[in-house]
């Protein structure tokens, strides 16, 4: 049986990526005993998003009680991490250098979730396309940025996507749009916008409910 401990705090670390070091914040598990890898990608850095953003650090605790190891980077050109900016393109090859290095630390564990919030949930679906299925137990997208990137199709049985059902950088309408050849579903929060202001605490907690009986 796996035991709550005391809080874990972020930790700073280095990560070598294809254009040079990435910093990256690590959370360990919240258990005394791990059970999987979750990778958390940013917001759009144009726009301010950082791994220092409110919806990443979220997305990182809400896995860390469940007993996952969280690896949330800061891209290419965001930071103090090297290179300069790709728009989704460059940051998927960041995002598979993290992962190497995860998985490097951590030798034992199979199971990872890719999470991600607004462009950070291009950036893992592309790394998403790159793993076969029984390397990825699921994804946790947040605000999908669907009509700003040529997003590709995601598996609608393990993929937990979530958005504000007023959001005003992506519009629900979108986000149904893509989701619906897909036959993906699509949990709305009445009354949110993009970033989730006042319902984090909701957030997390829908979060753990959907995603707590795997771990």
């Amino acid at each position: 049986m796996t035991t709550p401990r005391k809080a874990p705090s972020f930790e700073l670390i280095a990560i070598n990526g294809p254009t040079g070091q990435l910093e990256c914040l690590r959370l360990p598990s919240a258990l005394e005993h791990t059970v999987g890898i979750v990778l958390v990608a940013h917001p759009n850095p144009t726009e301010g998003g950082t791994f220092n953003n409110k919806i990443v650090h979220t997305l990182a605790k809400t896995l860390s009680r469940l007993g996952y190891i969280a690896y949330c980077p800061n891209l290419r050109g965001v930071g103090h991490s090297a290179g300069a900016f790709e728009n989704g393109v460059g940051e998927v090859d960041d995002m598979a250098a993290v992962l190497a290095f995860a998985r490097a630390e951590n030798p034992t564990l199979t199971r990872l979730t890719l999470a991600g919030f607004s462009f950070g949930t291009f950036v893992q679906s592309q790394l998403r396309q790159r793993l076969s299925d029984d390397e990825v137990e699921g994804m946790i997208l947040i605000g999908p940025a669907v009509s700003r990137h040529n997003f590709p199709p995601v598996p609608n049985h393990s993929t937990l996507l979530i958005h504000g059902e007023e959001d005003e950088v992506i519009s629900l309408a979108t986000v149904l749009n893509w989701a619906r050849p897909q036959s993906l579903p699509v949990v709305v929060f009445p009354g949110v916008g993009h970033y989730f202001h006042g319902k984090l605490t909701q957030l997390a907690d829908w979060i753990n409910k959907e995603w707590r009986n795997r771990s």
